[in-house]
């Protein structure tokens, strides 16, 4: 079974011919303004990303927090890498819930789709939070580390999923790529991230993710050229010692968003939520309370 957070139940609800898990917590309608939580790529879903900070966020307001397409217990859905089309899905789903608007949390890749749903659905988005975010970038390394990239990913399936087979493995050395100190990694999201890496189609949306977003030369979806036109209130988180998304990318996106302020915190990795759950509400709580007013 899936890992659900503390505090959420899970629901299902039917998109495309599949069912889209969302995990749920906090009041009914009528409440403080709403909160779509959108995990990150790789072994990731809702119940582990969200794990440490979805019950205190929901205590003052309603949290929905789905799985994408290829990630969790959403299944029978297109998996798709495009941000667009994750975008798109997100509002539907969460406005078939009754939430025509809302505030974004995206981290990592869900920051790269946080990103794609504010500049397509300005109307629904209140404010956004963005957890080292991803889609913020000309280039991953140097241009041999792009390019080398990008080949990986067009790989066809077969190979490319026997290698993420073989890869899963290994989750424990991925899951310290994540985080600062394993140690601070609570046993149920180990265990979630381990049983996501065992999966037969673990990874899949992670790597249609990569392959939509990998060119052999630059990223395809780098929005700082566009992130200028996010008017709503917008807060940065970035881990000071993250090894996969560089904190120069949040500071970048800082400086051209009209209304953006960055926070860093120290000794943490990539996986903030996760490793540093008490920085990561000592920011978010605060901030989601301003959008109510």
């Amino acid at each position: 079974m899936t890992l659900v957070a503390p505090g959420a139940t899970a629901t299902w609800v039917d998109h495309g011919g599949g069912r889209v898990r969302v995990l749920r917590a906090g009041p009914g309608f009528g409440a403080s303004l709403p909160v779509l939580l959108v995990h990150g790529g790789g072994y990731d879903h809702a119940g582990l990303s969200w794990y440490r900070v979805l019950e205190p966020l929901a205590r003052h307001r309603p949290v929905l927090a789905p799985d994408l397409p290829g990630f969790g217990g959403t299944t029978g859905v297109e998996v798709t890498g495009d941000a667009d089309r994750l975008a798109d899905l997100l509002v539907e789903v969460v406005s078939g819930l009754g939430h025509p608007r809302f505030a974004v949390v995206g981290i990592s890749m869900g920051g790269d789709v946080a990103l794609h749903l504010a500049l397509r659905h300005p109307g629904a988005v209140a404010g956004l939070v963005l957890v080292a975010a991803g889609g913020l970038t000309e280039r991953i390394g140097s241009p041999a580390v792009q390019r080398a990239a990008w080949v990986a990913a067009q790989l066809p399936d077969p190979v490319l999923f026997g290698l993420s087979r073989v890869a899963g493995r290994f989750a424990d050395v991925a899951l310290g790529r994540v985080v600062r100190d394993r140690r601070r990694v609570p046993p149920p999201v180990r265990d979630g991230f381990r049983a996501e890496a065992r999966r037969s189609d673990g990874g899949r949306g992670y790597a249609r993710y990569n392959q939509a977003t990998l060119g052999p030369r630059r990223m395809r979806n780098n929005l700082l050229p566009v992130v200028h036109r996010i008017t709503v209130r917008t807060l940065l988180l970035h881990g000071e010692d993250d090894r996969l998304v560089a904190p120069a990318d949040s500071r970048a996106a800082t400086d051209r968003m009209p209304q953006a302020r960055l926070v860093t915190v120290p000794d943490c990795g990539h996986w903030l939520p996760v490793e540093a759950p008490d920085a990561f509400l000592t920011e978010v709580v605060p901030f989601l309370a301003a959008l109510d007013q």
